[in-house]
């Protein structure tokens, strides 16, 4: 029997953000998610800022310029 090594990378490459939570989509192919209401600023963004974000830290965490939100991997990851 072969047993696959998992290589778990938690940095995120791709964010999406729906009315009801924010989705980070980690390097090693895992989705996170938290309820959009944790985060009061990206809640009440428009669509355009909420759009308008980039990975800082390479994939530690997102910035969105546009409301001033900075939002850490290790934030969602810690609230599973």
């Amino acid at each position: 029997m072969s047993i696959l090594a998992i290589q778990l990378d938690p940095h995120a490459v791709d964010v999406c953000i729906d009315d009801s939570a924010l989705h980070f989509i980690l390097a090693d192919g895992r989705e996170i998610s938290a309820p959009i209401e944790w985060f009061p600023r990206l809640r009440d963004a428009s669509q355009e800022q909420r759009q308008k974000w980039r990975l800082i830290g390479k994939g530690i965490g997102v910035h969105w310029p546009d409301i001033d939100e900075d939002i850490a991997v290790s934030t969602l990851m810690r609230n599973h």
